[in-house]
């Protein structure tokens, strides 16, 4: 698909949710008047939506025109980021930048003294640390952020921050690409109840109110052109539908409102946040359907579970099976190629290559997985590690490794093994994924997961390169031949199953045993942060 683009201004919106009240200085709410008569069905009014604005009641427009504070927020939100750098003499230097942003909030409900609005992930979080992949405009890879902040602003140009509202961060759900924030200071809530987006159709008709380029308030008018649109995206994982609205970066949060063609009113029935980037006015709203446990409880959607098969003794029996028949055991690791060879005694070896192969056939890294004695320990234990450069691979030993660079190799082995079982999987998948619908749809998937897998390790892929700049054999030292360590087991080391010694001191190697089997403590590596 066409992919995104989102909205860098952000717009605080309120919204209330069904029997929610205002602050009693403002109008009553529509939906709380009995004597709001219900409009006679229309030609345009045959769904649970209506296809015109005719349809909305004289009573609701009036209330509308009659607001005198509207229920929309401009948010700005401010990140700053430390980056390092070396100067001439050698020394660290220190540089902070600040940047900011603006979108639209909306906001539904009081309680507890708080006022809680509803926007966009996008909008009010920044990555921990800038990459290719996590991007932040004006600021370079690589630096941290050390501070963030939320309020709501008259537009993108108030300089004047006393009048600011400070905002706080309740609940975020990047799967949705939706954030509960509050506010301790009353706001008007939207006075529309909550919708289904469910019942959106085709050529309905959609109200969108928010903040684009975060300049001004305004209300933009559109229909619904497709009623359902699956957006997997990066970290989204939701449905959303598509409006034709002229809708801008700053609109990102805004609430989208139907006509309810039982009572005229307007309905909430998604929040907008993205584009297509090559297409003119073709914007995705996430349907609010799916958005009721993160309002109403503050609980974010349960994380999806990734076609990745899980790591136990039958997946590595099927990696060493596929390892030993196929001429070409490759696999993308983040920006890098790798590829696992199998040893005879079931031994597998990782090996990690450099961007520029195949034209350097030399690997980076070469882990040993070694195997497990039963089924209940899983999948392997790690062994020893090589580091490679262009005189051949150097054994570094367990005693040479300290805590932060046995949990990165963990990572990294772990990562691996991850890797290869998704990409093996996918690639067998391909011969038979036109045989039907439902092998067509397991490739789609498992090749989307694969696309992300890569894009999350590209940080733990240049990791390891750097590791290998510092471990690789200089002119001192004794490298050994890549195809004795990948094809043949140096002399003298038996990798058997021996059990690892008590207690946690290094021992030298016994006849029979590898002094590098012990298995480094593994951390779980950390979410991807969303850019702007």
């Amino acid at each position: 698909m066409v992919w995104w683009t989102v909205g860098l201004s952000v717009v605080a919106v309120s919204l209330a949710t069904a029997g929610a009240q205002p602050p009693p200085a403002e109008p009553p709410q529509v939906q709380s008047q009995p004597q709001v008569s219900t409009p006679e069905p229309a030609p345009f009014c045959e769904g649970e939506y209506a296809d015109s604005y005719s349809a909305l009641s004289a009573q609701a427009r009036a209330f509308e025109q009659s607001v005198k504070k509207k229920y929309t927020y401009c948010v700005r939100s401010t990140a700053v980021y430390e980056c390092l750098s070396y100067g001439a003499e050698g020394n660290v230097r220190r540089t902070r930048t600040s940047v900011s942003a603006h979108g639209t909030a909306f906001a539904y409900r009081q309680q507890a003294g708080e006022t809680l609005l509803l926007t966009n992930e996008h909008v009010v979080e920044w990555p921990d640390v800038t990459s290719d992949a996590h991007a932040v405009e004006n600021v370079p890879s690589g630096c941290k952020r050390v501070k963030d902040a939320l309020s709501i602003v008259e537009n993108e140009a108030d300089a004047y921050d006393r009048d600011d509202i400070p905002l706080s961060k309740a609940v975020v759900d990047p799967q949705l690409d939706l954030a509960v924030i509050k506010s301790k200071t009353p706001l008007t809530v939207l006075p529309w109840k909550v919708g289904r987006s469910a019942g959106v159709r085709e050529r309905d008709v959609v109200d969108v109110r928010g903040f684009p380029l975060g300049v001004f308030n305004a209300t933009n008018m559109g229909k619904v052109i497709s009623a359902y649109d699956r957006d997997e995206y990066k970290e989204w994982y939701h449905d959303d539908f598509v409006i034709d609205a002229l809708l801008s970066q700053g609109n990102s949060g805004s609430p989208v409102l139907a006509i309810s063609c039982k009572t005229g009113e307007f309905e909430l029935v998604g929040v907008y946040h993205a584009g297509y980037s090559r297409g003119s006015a073709l914007n995705v709203v996430v349907g609010i359907d799916q958005a009721r446990d993160l309002m109403n409880n503050l609980r974010r959607t349960p994380k999806r579970a990734e076609a990745n098969p899980p790591l136990d003794a039958l997946a590595r029996a099927r990696m060493t099976k596929r390892a030993e028949v196929s001429a070409t055991p490759f696999f993308p690791f983040g920006s890098r190629t790798a590829a696992v060879f199998p040893r005879a005694d079931g031994t597998l070896l990782f090996a990690l290559y450099s961007q520029d192969f195949p034209r350097r056939v030399h690997p980076l890294v070469v882990l040993e997985d070694l195997p497990v004695a039963s089924v209940e320990e899983g999948f392997g234990r790690a062994g020893r590690v090589w580091f490679g450069g262009e005189r051949g691979l150097l054994e570094r030993t367990r005693a040479e490794q300290d805590a932060e660079l046995q949990q990165q190799l963990a990572r990294l082995l772990d990562a691996l093994r991850r890797d290869a079982t998704l990409a093996f999987s996918y690639q067998d998948s391909l011969p038979a994924s036109d045989e039907s619908r439902q092998t067509f749809d397991t490739s789609a998937r498992l090749s989307k997961t694969l696309e992300r897998t890569i894009v999350a390790h590209r940080d733990l892929s240049d990791a390891a390169a750097e590791l290998a700049d510092r471990f690789a054999p200089d002119v001192t030292e004794s490298a050994t031949r890549t195809e004795s360590v990948l094809k043949n087991p140096p002399a003298g080391i038996h990798l058997g199953l021996a059990a690892e010694p008590a207690g946690g001191t290094p021992t030298p190697p016994a006849p029979g045993r590898d002094s590098g089997a012990r298995r480094p403590a593994s951390s779980p590596t950390g979410r991807p942060a969303s850019s702007k």
